[in-house]
């Protein structure tokens, strides 16, 4: 219980620290509370990996046999799809020379980056045995699912480091290195978006080679579809979420206009996803288990109205997306809608068949959130110190 009451405590300070600054207020010894909250959850998390690597997984999660997915693969599940905008936006950039969208393209890379070293740490915290993590470079079996997601997580975060490498040069002076990083940018962003476009759909397969224990409004077909096309619409939210928080942040913003285009692109892509699901459950007859059992129907209505159809709505009007605290705030209710979705069908729709013997942790939450806070920093880090945004950005 004190572990729980530990980690409330933690979200509690993060979340009034993220909101004062959001709104250009913050509080008085902001930066202490920063530290220190952040310093004592690392802390804590240190000590919980010590645990995890000398006496094994049990004792700081409540996986079991019976429920060996929890909270840790919806979560991972959430973080690839919210680095969506990385291949999105190299694709837009680099293959279709939409120029004007090239400022993005950084912070964005780096982002996805970061989402995917998220997930990467993630699942070697999480695996049975973390020093065979290696072991789907060299011991192919090219039927597993898991093989191609292991393949793909490990070379697009190389043509991430690669797409991003170019910031760091430019920081060293190191102009030769920027030269010859831009001569292959073309060919590096084409496997990129190829590798993102497997692993995105891969994240939805994952889930294919065990139908019976999802739920009927989840357990599709489609779900490498759905993973793709969901992940396309979340990336685009995450990159207006993320530029318009940076202004806030740093000083630095993009043109208001370019974020107001991808929320519109994102408002149509969750259209697209919205039609299809609704489409997909109906060609399947599984309106009749909507509410069987009732809270999972719930959860159904709230991922589809507040998740996908409501933000999607906001979206597509123009007054909206020209206020930037309204489009953000759409964009955050896209954000949870996917994460939502993600630890639905890796944790929720199996409740009703594997039953409701898992609960996390306190340690696997605090875990997760050490990660996503350590990358953020990371991520704030690099804007500050590194040309992540254009010389001429807008200053707010």
């Amino acid at each position: 219980m004190m572990g729980y009451v530990f980690l409330t405590a933690v979200c509690a300070i993060l979340l009034w620290l993220v909101v004062a600054y959001g709104r250009g207020r913050p509080p008085r010894w902001g930066l202490l509370w920063t530290a220190g909250s952040l310093l004592t959850l690392w802390s804590v998390t240190a000590y919980i990996l010590l645990i995890r690597f000398t006496k094994g997984i049990g004792p700081i999660s409540h996986l079991t046999d019976a429920n060996p997915w929890g909270v840790w693969v919806g979560l991972l599940q959430a973080g690839v799809a919210l680095s969506g905008g990385g291949f999105v936006m190299a694709a837009t950039v680099h293959i279709f020379h939409i120029k004007r969208f090239e400022p993005i393209l950084r912070p964005v890379v780096l982002l996805a980056f970061l989402g995917y070293n998220f997930v990467g740490m993630t699942l070697f915290i999480e695996v049975g045995r973390p020093y065979s993590l290696w072991h789907p470079l060299a011991q192919w079996q090219h039927h597993s699912i898991m093989f191609e997601v292991a393949w793909c997580v490990t070379l697009y975060l190389t043509v991430l480091l690669v797409e991003f490498s170019p910031v760091v040069f430019e920081r060293l002076g190191m102009t030769r290195a920027v030269h010859w990083a831009h001569k292959v940018a073309i060919p590096v962003v084409v496997l990129g978006v190829v590798l993102s476009t497997l692993h995105q759909s891969a994240m939805g397969s994952m889930f294919l080679i065990v139908p019976q224990k999802i739920h009927p409004l989840w357990s599709t077909t489609l779900l490498p579809v759905l993973a793709l096309i969901s992940a396309v619409a979340v990336g685009l939210c995450v990159t207006v979420t993320a530029s318009l928080y940076t202004a806030r942040l740093f000083g630095k913003s993009l043109d208001q206009g370019l974020l107001a285009d991808l929320a519109k692109a994102a408002s149509v892509v969750l259209f697209l996803y919205g039609t299809v699901k609704i489409v997909d459950v109906s060609a399947r007859g599984a309106w009749p288990t909507l509410f069987q059992p009732g809270w999972l129907g719930t959860l159904f209505i709230v991922e589809m109205v507040l998740g996908v159809f409501l933000p999607a709505a906001l979206l597509a009007r123009r007054a909206v997306r020209q206020r930037s605290k309204a489009m953000a705030t759409a964009c955050l209710f896209v954000i949870g809608g996917v994460v939502l979705n993600r630890l639905t069908i890796s944790w929720f729709s199996m409740v009703p068949t594997t039953g409701p013997g898992y609960i996390p942790h306190w340690m696997e939450l605090a875990v997760s959130l050490a990660l996503f806070t350590a990358l953020a920093a990371v991520f704030g880090a690099a804007v500050r110190y590194l040309p992540v945004y254009p010389a001429n950005a807008v200053k707010t």
